[in-house]
């Protein structure tokens, strides 16, 4: 008969899950940090040091771990792959450009509707049912994205709002490609995404006459968030997240929402307004009711189309 008990290894590794997926939101949360001290890189010049450290970051990663070239990996994953990387490209551009153009506080709650945006996604494209519950977190969640944007005081811009939003929605295409793929492993599709972001932005730079050649300040900041910031968050969660049901993983993804406004405050006195204030606790609210309610451990098959 098998022990209703959990083991002592079953505890252990849902212990080190826990602090390596927190461990990764800590990560993920200085981003607005990052961008706010860089001096005058603009958008497309942050993305391209930064996708060069991090593509030759996982690169290596990938290699150590499996032997095995990523381009391989990439092939055997096929178009969903492609997908998947041309959509973190949009998100790390909607990212960075929403980070520059409104508060961190307002771009990192509006990043943390990628979860909803998925879901919607997954319903219309791979027919994946949606719960009942997360519907009326999708509806809780538009009624707190609406209060931040009703802010007439400046604080918050419509287009650093609008380009969070897109952000959001790029990780949810990514999420999607990569259930579509019937994969769960991240890292090919994402070092090719790094992949992509250095040619598309590396043409952006040359068409718009922007140097390629930054500060040795914007330049370290951007390679260092390459690196640190993306890949080896990428890991953490990648290690953590296998031993932690979806509910779980929703919750602490809150680290790096609540975590990323914080960091900006203590060092940069950056603060949020009233109203990024309350449209963010119903966000919340939303996001961590859902995840509440959510009991299943693995997302329902795919039904083919």
């Amino acid at each position: 008969m098998t022990s209703l008990v959990p083991s002592s290894f079953d505890t252990d590794a849902h212990k080190y899950g826990v602090l390596l997926v927190f461990a990764a939101g800590v990560l993920w949360s200085t981003v607005g940090l990052g961008i706010r001290l860089i001096d005058d890189a603009t958008v497309w010049q942050i993305l391209l040091y930064r996708s060069i450290s991090m593509s030759l970051f996982l690169y290596v990663l990938i290699w150590v771990r499996s032997s095995e070239s990523p381009f391989v990996q990439i092939r055997h994953i096929g178009a969903p792959a492609v997908i998947a990387g041309l959509s973190l490209v949009a998100a790390y551009s909607g990212g960075i450009y929403g980070i520059q153009n409104t508060s961190v506080a307002n771009a990192m709650l509006l990043f943390a509707t990628a979860p909803f945006m998925a879901a919607v996604l997954g319903w219309i494209v791979l027919r994946e049912p949606v719960r009942s519950a997360t519907w009326v977190a999708i509806a809780v969640a538009i009624g707190g994205i609406g209060i931040m944007a009703a802010d007439k005081s400046g604080s918050v811009a419509l287009k650093g709002s609008l380009a969070a939003l897109g952000s959001a929605f790029g990780f949810a295409v990514f999420t999607v490609a990569l259930r579509w793929g019937r994969t769960g492993e991240m890292l090919p599709a994402v070092f090719l995404s790094g992949i992509f972001a250095i040619i598309i932005t590396w043409t952006i730079c040359l068409v718009l006459g922007l140097s390629v050649v930054l500060s040795p300040n914007d330049g370290g900041i951007a390679m260092g968030m390459g690196v640190f910031q993306v890949g080896a968050g990428l890991i953490l969660y990648t290690l953590g997240s296998r031993s932690l049901p979806a509910a779980e993983l929703a919750l602490l993804s809150l680290a790096e929402v609540l975590l990323g406004p914080l960091w900006v405050w203590l060092f940069l006195g950056e603060t949020a307004s009233q109203y990024t204030l309350i449209g963010g606790a119903v966000l919340l609210t939303a996001i961590t009711g859902n995840a509440l309610s959510g009991k299943r451990r693995k997302p329902p098959p795919i039904t083919a189309p």
